[in-house]
C-alpha cells in the first residue's frame, strides 16, 4: 500500500489518527486539512460527527452510514459527509483515500 502515494505525498507530516493500522498524510491549510490514508487492517468507526467531510476512495471498500442510511463505496466513488451529520461505518484493509476535512484542527502530527 505504502506505493500507493507518491514522494511528494509521503514527504508530507504523518498525521496523528488514533486507529490501529493506518498510515496517514497530513497537508494543512489555513482552514482545512486533505488526509491521505491507507488502512492496513479493518476498523469499525463508531458513530460520531465533526465539519464537513469528502472522500475520494482510491483503493477498496468503505461501508458508512450517514444520518441514518448505509452506503458502500469503492475505488473511484466520492462521498460527502455534511457538517454535524453523524455518521458510523466499517473500513476494509486494503482502504486507501484522500480526505478533506472543512476543519482546521480535525488531526494534529505524528509526533
Amino acid at each position: 500500500m505504502s506505493t500507493l502515494f507518491p514522494k511528494p505525498i509521503l514527504d508530507l507530516p504523518e498525521a496523528d489518527i488514533p486507529i490501529e493500522g493506518v498510515k496517514a498524510y497530513l497537508s494543512q491549510g489555513p482552514n482545512h486539512q486533505i488526509i491521505f490514508m491507507s488502512f492496513a487492517e479493518d476498523v469499525d468507526l463508531p458513530e460520531h460527527s465533526h465539519e464537513g467531510q469528502w472522500g475520494l476512495v482510491l483503493e477498496g471498500k468503505i461501508e458508512l452510514i450517514i444520518d441514518g442510511k448505509k452506503n458502500t463505496f469503492s475505488k473511484g466513488d466520492r462521498y460527502f459527509i455534511p457538517e454535524g451529520i453523524k455518521h458510523s461505518g466499517k473500513i476494509f484493509a486494503g482502504y486507501a483515500d484522500m480526505t478533506f476535512f472543512n476543519q482546521k484542527d480535525r488531526y494534529n502530527v505524528k509526533r
